[in-house]
């Protein structure tokens, strides 16, 4: 059937699982994002999600032709979807927005990368011509993220009736550093972006780092796709209900028992090499150093979601977050005071608790294109918290008036960052949480979606 909305991404909204008896059971994906896609295109009979099949599980339920209603599930090989996703995806163009290249050694653009360069273009490819043979005659198509960047460029080729926008989750590349590229390569990526008719992104920075990459690679400035920017946020509502679940009060009552009468500084990130976890564990640590009055009276309640532990590099930053978060509760730690509580695992309920018992949140990514956990804290904090966020977060550009900024990179002014926050009165910090929520819930996923739908000319809006 033809649809006229259709969403691309590398995830989907559900995956498959195999019981021992061989049959397949769907499971819906869980995250903001999402839901409000979900939600946005729930009600769309004409709406389809393109998603890859990521699991065995996932294709075998294509090739026995098991699908949800509104989803279509593309059997990548897995040689081109690993040359993609792990070979490009998540080792070039992810390290290469977030400037996180050790420069000495990185990166090394040699024969194996131009044949996993080869893969990361089949793969843009076997999205493009899925969605050209789905899409009705003018469908609009929002393509999510750098894992399909090349599709708008080789969709208009197939289909240039087709309306299409690109949304970029992370932050675009300074110049200087997309200059990196080979050059014919970081033409090309940018061709296939600029294949769209709408490239959105979080901020102003980031659209303005690509128009700076484009005009630097000789595109003429001002033609082109429209770039507009839509700073994502969270669904109040529906944070709120996850945060009060029963599951979640378990937890909650468990952590206060543990932290009764101290103070709460919180972080929830993935072990992302950019969430910068290690310098913020070395902050926390300065602050008990230069700022002694705080032993025994704070805790630094982490979660620390295990990422991409197929990368060795991943696996080692992992496990660098345990071995200092365990350094500091030995330096200082008592009898009767443990400073660090860190969960190294996958703990959704524990950190809906942690959010609800911040009274310090400390945000400080070395660069994000928004990091909603800056949004969500506020939201659900019961009794306001002070938000220390970096000014490389997307997220400080609708924040920062409210929050408390450091430099990601500056242990000890984060360490001083930290101390503010814990000395700020709670009448001020009442009243900065209450405008960081509002902010934070003025872009939920639903509308975040439907005026991209409506900036690219998609029907029904």
């Amino acid at each position: 059937m033809a649809s006229q909305v259709l969403v691309a991404a590398n995830r989907g909204p559900l995956s498959y699982s195999l019981t021992e008896e061989g049959a397949l059971v769907a499971r819906r994906g869980g995250g903001g994002l999402v839901s409000g896609l979900s939600a946005a295109l729930g009600d769309r009979p004409d709406a389809v999600w393109v998603c890859a099949a990521l699991s065995e599980a996932d294709r075998e339920a294509v090739r026995r032709g098991e699908s949800e209603p509104g989803v279509l599930m593309l059997d990548v090989p897995g040689e081109v979807y690993d040359a993609a996703y792990n070979g490009i995806a998540n080792s070039v163009l992810w390290f290469l927005h977030h400037h996180l290249w050790e420069v000495p050694r990185e990166p090394v653009f040699d024969a194996a990368f131009r044949e996993r360069w080869a893969g990361y273009r089949a793969y843009n490819r076997a999205f493009a011509e899925a969605l050209a043979e789905r899409a009705a005659p003018g469908a609009a198509v929002l393509v999510q993220d750098y894992h399909l960047a090349l599709v708008p460029g080789m969709l208009r080729a197939l289909r240039p009736d087709l309306r299409t926008a690109h949304f970029t989750h992370t932050p675009w590349a300074a110049p200087g550093v997309f200059a990196m590229l080979p050059a014919d390569i970081g033409r090309e990526l940018l061709e296939g972006m600029l294949g769209a008719d709408l490239l959105g992104f979080h901020t102003e920075r980031w659209a303005a780092d690509f128009r700076g990459c484009a005009e630097a690679a000789g595109f003429p400035p001002g033609e082109g796709p429209r770039l507009a920017v839509y700073p994502l946020g969270v669904d109040g509502e529906e944070l709120r209900e996850l945060a009060h679940r029963p599951e979640v009060e378990d937890r909650l009552a468990q952590l206060r028992a543990e932290t009764e009468g101290l103070l709460t500084v919180v972080r929830v990130d993935r072990t992302e090499l950019s969430k910068n976890i290690v310098r913020g564990l070395l902050a926390y640590r300065e602050l008990l150093v230069t700022r002694p009055e705080w032993r025994g009276r704070v805790v630094h309640l982490a979660s620390a979601y295990p990422s991409r532990q197929d990368l060795a590099v991943y696996r080692e930053y992992t496990a660098e977050v345990a071995r200092v978060a365990e350094e500091i509760n030995e330096e200082f730690g008592t009898a009767d005071w443990r400073p660090v509580l860190v969960a190294v695992q996958d703990d959704f309920a524990r950190s809906l608790a942690v959010y609800r018992m911040a009274d310090v949140a400390l945000v400080n990514p070395v660069r994000d294109g928004m990091n909603l956990v800056a949004k969500e804290i506020p939201v659900v904090s019961e009794a306001g918290c002070a938000l220390v966020l970096s000014r490389e977060a997307g997220a400080w550009a609708e924040l920062g008036e409210d929050a408390i900024g450091v430099n990601p990179f500056d242990v000890s002014e984060t360490a001083g960052a930290l101390h503010e926050a814990l000395s700020m009165a709670g009448a001020e910090r009442a009243e900065r949480t209450k405008r960081l929520a509002v902010a934070g819930v003025g872009w939920p996923p639903v509308r975040w979606f439907e005026r991209q739908l409506s900036d690219v000319g998609g029907a029904g809006v």
